[in-house]
């Protein structure tokens, strides 16, 4: 397993199995690169989603989908640019590039044993460990 650097990139793969990218850690924050876009979002992502997939208590649904568009109600998406997360708001950090939260940060806890994930061609969802 890698640790998640630079150098040294945690190899992803989204739920449906149809794109692989890479994650590191930049400090506060988490680097997703995907072919040659780059998404950022708060690192503390990691450990506020899983505390909030443990409450929800069963499997919630991803509902990626990008910026401007909207997020589906009680998904990982919607949570993830709620003013009632524990940052208030977008965990994305890149303007223009702040959505798909859902898509590509259920992995990442996925690959570090947080949570169980679903990998079906549509509609996955994911619940906690």
């Amino acid at each position: 397993m890698t640790e998640g650097t630079a150098a040294e990139p945690w190899q992803l793969t989204t739920p449906p199995g149809t794109a692989s990218y890479t994650m590191h850690r930049e400090g506060d924050e988490l680097v997703c690169r995907v072919g040659s876009t780059t998404l950022k979002y708060q690192a503390r992502a990691i450990d506020d989603l899983h505390a909030w997939l443990v409450e929800q208590g069963d499997w919630v649904p991803l509902g990626a989908s990008d910026e401007n568009k909207p997020a589906v109600e009680g998904s990982v998406e919607a949570w993830g640019r709620s003013e009632d997360n524990p940052v208030g708001g977008w965990y994305g950090l890149r303007k223009g590039y702040r959505g798909r939260f859902g898509m590509y940060l259920p992995p990442l806890l996925e690959h570090l044993g947080l949570v169980e994930l679903t990998h079906d061609k549509r509609n996955n969802s994911v619940r906690a460990l």
